[in-house]
């Protein structure tokens, strides 16, 4: 649950000074890994969560929940989990019996504790290191289960005071739980009750991944009230895409006491660059926050519209899950592929893209279709620049079907009749020579939908 913040404001977002380039793994036998940004399984095939956090620890009687969480088409639970510092300290047996859920209904599991939450500001919080000390004391049930557990140390590591230390204790506790054993791949949340208004774990994020011996750590942005337009959702998962770092969103809702989040930005510019989500949350939120709830009283029978929205809505987890395929070829999974949501295609269909950046101050722009379903389709546009620097951009196309636009993000878009234009925002006008920016869109189709030429207009 969360803690009400008071933000005079964002301030001005700054580059990530750290750029790292990583290659695609080989097949990794032993759990997850992640290279180039991106999460992949055991088998070295990519993964991107999609699913919700589920309190177990504060309800341990619904297990049921698994089952219910997975029939819906999630592929991915976060499950709650207290180190005995704040809450009833979850046994070792009970995390073990938690993995079998996951694991019996193809669920990868991401553990956390959520004793650490609001450290600094929260007097009954407590420490990442006691965090990492209950890691370390039920090591032997999660040793062996890489290839279905992400371990993620503390939830919301720190509140709005004295959040200076996380780098190095975030850092000081993934190099504890590699010292001990521990493979797998870890997950790190934000400070600033999860949000990072401060911008402390992006600007800090390159050093605490290479403090991780294996290279293997996971970071976790949650979404609230600071997160309230398409900017400044694109904005900060974009940096740690361009950084090649890989970053999820581990909590958000479509409200919140401290201000309105965009969840659907946040879900469309997720899904059109591959990044994870885990909505906040199944059931059983209180302290004014019981509108968080997706199942009334558990039951998936009876979803809010926040649970209809994130399962059932565009860009949701029925649309947008795969499951992770260490499950393939295991028993029958709990739940059938929708028949009626969006489903993906399997390779993107995209125009012809230049292999250099055009001469000049020009620039040139390039159009893929990211996923397409009966009616409906995701685009993106990539804008790039010439071999001289730009201080904006117009992308121009005309759809030869019939196609209508009727969301975008990171372009303002209009359109007369089948031609569209889209201009660049305030904050990707400006692009260095050869670099490059993408704007996506949601549009309807039917009987064909053939992709278009985009002119492009350096300004």
């Amino acid at each position: 649950m969360k803690k009400t913040l008071s933000v005079a404001g964002v301030a001005l977002l700054t580059v990530l000074a750290a750029v790292f380039a990583f290659g695609q793994p080989a097949q990794a036998a032993n759990g997850f890994t992640v290279a180039g940004g991106r999460l992949y399984d055991a088998n070295g095939t990519e993964f991107v969560m999609r699913g919700v956090n589920h309190a177990h620890t504060w309800y341990p009687q619904q297990t049921t929940s698994f089952a219910n969480i997975k029939r819906l088409g999630a592929n991915t639970v976060r499950v709650v989990l207290a180190s005995g510092d704040r809450w009833t300290k979850n046994s070792a047996a009970d995390v073990a019996n938690v993995i079998s859920l996951c694991k019996a209904n193809k669920l990868i599991c991401v553990l956390e504790v959520h004793d650490t939450t609001g450290y600094g500001e929260d007097g009954a919080a407590t420490t990442l290191a006691k965090a990492t000390d209950y890691w370390l004391s039920i090591a032997d049930v999660l040793k062996g289960q890489e290839k279905y557990v992400i371990v993620n140390i503390g939830n919301e590591p720190y509140g709005n005071q004295g959040y200076g230390s996380w780098a190095t204790d975030t850092a000081n506790a993934i190099k504890r739980l590699r010292t001990g054993g521990l493979t797998h791949t870890i997950m790190v949340d934000a400070p600033n009750w999860g949000q990072d208004w401060s911008f402390t774990m992006r600007d800090n994020a390159g050093t605490v991944f290479n403090a991780d011996p294996q290279r293997n750590t996971v970071f976790s942005i949650h979404m609230y009230g600071v997160f309230d337009t398409a900017a400044k959702v694109s904005d900060y998962l974009g940096r740690f895409r361009t950084a090649g770092l890989p970053i999820v969103v581990g909590e958000f809702g479509f409200n919140h006491s401290d201000g309105n989040p965009d969840e659907d930005a946040i879900m469309a510019y997720s899904q059109a660059n591959g990044i994870g989500y885990l909505g906040w949350s199944w059931s059983g939120n209180g302290g004014g926050v019981e509108y968080l709830d997706m199942a009334t009283n558990f039951d998936p029978n009876q979803l809010t519209s926040w649970g209809q929205r994130i399962f059932n809505g565009a860009n949701g987890i029925k649309a947008t899950a795969r499951e992770a395929s260490v499950y393939a070829g295991t028993s029958p999974s709990p739940t059938t592929s929708p028949t009626t949501s969006p489903t993906p295609t399997t390779s993107p269909t995209t125009s012809p893209s230049p292999t250099n950046p055009p001469p000049g101050g020009g620039c040139t722009a390039s159009y893929t279709i990211v996923n397409s379903w009966q009616g409906g389709f995701q685009g993106e546009v990539k804008v790039t620049a010439g071999s001289a620097g730009i201080n904006g951009w117009s992308a121009r196309w005309t759809f030869a079907n019939g196609q209508t636009v009727s969301q975008s993000w990171n372009a303002t878009v209009s359109n007369s009749g089948s031609t569209y234009t889209a201009r660049n925002v305030d904050y990707n006008g400006r692009l260095g020579a050869g670099a490059s920016t993408s704007f996506g869109f949601i549009a309807s189709w039917n009987g064909s939908n053939a992709v278009p030429a985009v002119a492009c207009t350096a300004s």
